[in-house]
């Protein structure tokens, strides 16, 4: 995200744990940053739609939510003319062959597998945050969708 202004992130999870444990490991990131929590799908798109909010520059999306999935979200964001810069991170338990390869074809920028710990957590929000999205979708493929940190 290397630019010269704040970064907003949006995490939509309907977990509350993994909603906390995302904001815990941002505030430990030295990166400018801005975290707004949502709890599912509908509420992102009534954040996206509401003119008062700045857009983001990423979303990270859980696949699995109630009233409106990370997929369904994914297709809406990626149909909207207004939305199609966004960077969207899948950020899902799930490490499923078919939601994989649904999160590629839909338009996702990467797919993150939820860590199991806090200091992998960080890494990965670290790792994701500094990517310059602009010039990483121009190149995206299969090989380089699932994000793997060692």
């Amino acid at each position: 995200m290397s630019k010269n202004h704040n970064t907003i992130v949006l995490l939509v999870d309907d977990d509350l744990d993994d909603r906390l444990f995302f904001q815990e490991s941002f505030e430990e990131i030295k990166i400018d940053t801005t975290v707004h929590l949502l709890k599912d799908g509908k509420e992102l798109m009534d954040h996206l739609e509401d003119p008062s909010h700045k857009l983001p520059d990423i979303i990270f999306l859980d696949l699995n939510m109630p009233i409106l999935s990370g997929m369904d979200c994914l297709v809406k964001i990626r149909k909207n003319i207004l939305w199609k810069d966004i960077a969207v991170a899948i950020y899902s338990t799930s490490s499923s062959e078919t939601d994989v390869e649904n999160s590629f074809i839909n338009g996702a920028n990467i797919y993150i597998k939820k860590p199991n710990n806090f200091d992998q957590l960080r890494k990965i929000l670290s790792e994701v945050i500094m990517i310059n999205w602009q010039y990483q979708t121009s190149g995206l493929n299969r090989d380089n969708f699932i994000l793997n940190i060692k």
